[in-house]
């Protein structure tokens, strides 16, 4: 069996054998990969080829490494709102050296899932893997931000053209071209409910299968403690846009001050309102988002009480879940963040918006607690209750940690990978 992955990054083992710079923002796919080499040692006849779009002579390569065959795409990944119809070219180019039986594609956020759609044209023999969900992203995309910052505009959105009206545009756009992703596709991968609605409500036709993501292999180890974390603080993997949901943590802090003068907020991911690693001053590079969030900072007297992390690499991520006495996941929509996965895994209390998919992965009070989406007094309720209550907290944490466990165990998900790609070809 021949299967091409087609993902949205260089995968870190391509790129650690060139010795060049790579993100292990979708560590998972590195997981999959090593299991998928390991097979290759048995007696699962899998022949791997994975494309990634890249610049330079590295974008029309072809190479193999350890039994896989790496190719590079050209792509504008600044500008994922822009359909390169020369992305199709290439993928007949990648598709006729390859002779793939079955072309496997990891998300919808970018359009060169629409392009090797067209390109290979046999929708029964396309798994597309729903990641987020363009089309829900944008109708979500302001999250209750007020209507005079979402109209406002920087220096640095004009220079850009990147206010947040055309990012929500962008959004729409995306969305466009994920519908006719999923319109031409056979087959789909899911793991909620929610991805599963908005997937069939497109394409009925489609095939739906339920798997697990694994998540990066440092987070299946390590535990937890109350004593050892830090008290009343809480970690947010990000928060450098309006869905993400950080001004409903804002709005959230003084009433958790009230009652526990020493909470402390901690944000990963781009900084959005501090210096950051740039030469020009932050009035040239403020984003309208970021001035919002830095005036509800200054109107709830926050300065002192929220720190950015700026980018977190994975060692660094999983040691700030250990010492936060409860991650948030405050987004207004979200189908399965890896982040509350990740969390879970490792046994943090968790609080968490009840939207999207987060209810398929999380069992509300067992697991940890879900507050109504956009509701800021709920989600500072939902923390106090963790913090008031520190020993429900532990076992919420112990149950998650359990659950997850089974949620991403790698042996269970990629023998279901398996299932998949066998029934697609018997099929």
């Amino acid at each position: 069996m021949r299967v091409l992955w087609v993902c949205n990054i260089m995968l870190p083992a391509y790129a650690i054998a060139h010795n060049m710079p790579y993100s292990s923002r979708e560590g998972w796919l590195s997981g999959c990969l090593n299991r998928m080499s390991e097979g290759k040692k048995g007696d699962e006849a899998i022949e791997l080829g994975i494309c990634f779009p890249a610049d330079g002579p590295i974008s029309t390569s072809r190479e193999v490494l350890d039994g896989i065959t790496y190719y590079g795409f050209r792509e504008d990944l600044a500008h994922p709102e822009v359909y390169d119809g020369t992305v199709e070219n290439r993928f007949h180019v990648i598709l006729d050296d390859f002779k793939p039986d079955i072309v496997h594609i990891f998300g919808t956020e970018f359009p060169h899932t629409l392009a090797v759609i067209r390109a290979f044209g046999r929708p029964e023999r396309v798994l597309l893997g729903i990641q987020g969900v363009c089309g829900a992203i944008a109708s979500e995309y302001m999250a209750n931000i007020p209507e005079e910052v979402q109209a406002s505009t920087t220096f640095r959105d004009r220079l850009k053209e990147d206010s947040l009206k055309q990012q929500q545009e962008k959004f729409k756009i995306r969305a466009e071209y994920e519908r006719e992703s999923i319109m031409l596709t056979g087959n789909i991968t899911g793991r909620t409910a929610f991805d599963k609605k908005e997937t069939s409500a497109i394409n009925p036709e489609a095939k739906y299968f339920e798997m697990n993501e694994t998540m990066r292999p440092c987070f299946y180890m390590g535990k937890w403690s109350e004593k050892k974390a830090e008290p009343h603080s809480i970690f947010l993997s990000q928060g450098d846009y309006p869905l993400k949901g950080f001004h409903f943590m804002l709005q959230a802090m003084p009433a958790l001050l009230e009652k526990y003068p020493d909470a402390h907020l901690y944000v990963g991911g781009n900084n959005i309102i501090g210096k950051g690693k740039s030469r020009y001053p932050y009035f040239l590079r403020a984003s309208a988002y970021g001035k919002y969030i830095k005036s509800l900072i200054g109107k709830n007297k926050l300065k002192k009480k929220v720190t950015m992390l700026g980018i977190l690499d994975e060692q660094a991520m999983k040691e700030q879940y250990l010492k936060s006495s409860v991650f948030v996941c405050p987004s207004i929509v979200e189908n399965s963040p890896n982040s509350l996965g990740e969390a879970m895994l490792l046994g943090v209390p968790v609080v968490a918006a009840r939207t999207g998919g987060i209810p398929s992965m999380l069992n509300e009070n067992k697991d940890g607690l879900l507050f109504e989406k956009g509701d800021y007094k709920d989600l500072a309720d939902k923390i106090l209750q963790i913090w008031d209550e520190p020993v429900i907290a532990a076992v919420y944490g112990d149950n998650s940690s359990s659950h997850a466990r089974i949620t991403h165990n790698p042996d269970t998900n990629y023998k279901r990978l398996l299932e998949i790609y066998n029934e697609i070809i018997k099929e």
